[in-house]
């Protein structure tokens, strides 16, 4: 194990340069937490395009991003997703991001490679770019497929209420509205030209890696490209592995890199999901002298009022039970939450009970 943990250490922060199927399989295997990767889109354009003003239109018609037939290109997704599933921890998951183009043949060869699909998210653009010969329509998302190692995988990492705080404490929802890498974000050559034809937002990537990995985490890129995974992953405390075979490139993101700051590590700290929190029965209030024997507990209105007893159960009137049985119980309920139910008087203010839960939840933490 100790051999493993220092083998997969050495490529931390990393990138690799070469062939992503070779590099992937130096990896070891289950090494990884996540993957996002951005392969090539196979376009398949005809000619040119150009705008009204006769300007042509900067789209993907690099060789890397060219294949011969969809047999090629299926080949091609088949040997890189099951290289990176290899090297896939059994409790990770992966991105892949794609358009039309694409998308749907990858996500064939996913299901046959024993990915279990999760979400499909929709991409919106905010200021996609128009649909110049006026023949289609404007063609403003992109799809990701957000898949978990296989089907009978029992966890994977999905901070779903970092998503609800991060989406202003709304469940966040599979259309994500943001705009296209522009401005000082998108990176230039000494000519003012793009440095990378689809360079993706840093927003996009920030909120992939705060919904599905925790900090210390290792992110997989495969497609480095000019390195946003990287950016990300550095400003979020994750580690990260790219792998990419263009040498500007990968000057170019290890130049970007190299200027992020880190955030602090308590600034990385997300929002708990409530099924992560330890349990804490109500008996261990009193256990640990947080609530007496004795001591009344009311509701917000102080309309009803029980008392604490040794065990932890409550006793009103002629009932006895646990903190949610008696809650229901006085307001003729089937049931009832009794941590945000029941109140302890402090000096005249009456405060929930769920407060001292959260007190001993710290101390557990």
């Amino acid at each position: 194990m100790g051999v493993i943990t220092r083998a997969i250490t050495n490529y931390h922060d990393t990138i690799l340069q070469g062939d992503t199927i070779a590099r992937m399989n130096e990896l070891p295997a289950k090494s990884v937490d996540l993957v996002f990767a951005d392969p090539p889109y196979n376009l398949q354009l005809e000619g040119d395009l150009h705008r009204p003003d006769q300007s042509k239109v900067d789209a993907c018609d690099d060789a890397w991003d060219q294949f011969g037939s969809f047999a090629d290109y299926d080949r091609f997704s088949r040997e890189w997703l099951a290289a990176a599933r290899r090297v896939l921890k059994d409790n990770g998951s992966i991105w892949v991001i794609g358009s039309y183009h694409n998308i749907f043949r990858v996500g064939t060869v996913m299901q046959d490679l024993g990915y279990w699909f999760l979400n499909d998210i929709v991409w919106r653009k905010t200021n996609p770019m128009p649909n110049f010969r006026g023949r289609r329509f404007t063609n403003a998302h992109e799809t990701m497929l957000w898949c978990a190692k296989s089907r009978g995988q029992k966890t994977y990492t999905f901070n779903y209420d970092a998503m609800k705080a991060l989406n202003d404490d709304l469940q966040m929802r599979s259309d994500w509205f943001i705009p296209l890498c522009n401005g000082g974000e998108r990176l230039k050559d000494e000519k003012g030209q793009k440095v990378h034809p689809t360079q993706k937002p840093e927003a996009l990537l920030h909120r992939v890696l705060v919904a599905s990995s925790k900090p210390g985490d290792v992110v997989l890129d495969p497609f480095f490209g000019t390195g946003t995974t990287g950016a990300v992953a550095k400003k979020l405390g994750r580690r990260f592995i790219g792998i990419e075979r263009d040498p500007d490139y990968i000057a170019a993101a290890k130049k970007r890199i190299a200027r992020v700051s880190p955030s602090a590590g308590e600034d990385l700290e997300t929002m708990r999901s409530k099924k992560e929190e330890p349990r804490v029965p109500f008996g261990s209030i009193v256990e640990r002298g947080l609530l007496m024997p004795g001591t009344k507990l009311y509701d917000p209105a102080r309309r009803h009022a029980a008392r604490v007893r040794a065990d932890g159960s409550l006793s009103c009137r002629d009932a006895t039970g646990s903190i949610h049985q008696i809650a229901a119980r006085v307001q003729g309920l089937p049931a009832c939450n009794g941590w945000t139910y029941w109140h302890f008087d402090a000096q005249g203010v009456l405060k929930p009970i769920d407060l001292l839960r959260q007190q001993v939840r710290a101390e557990m933490h």
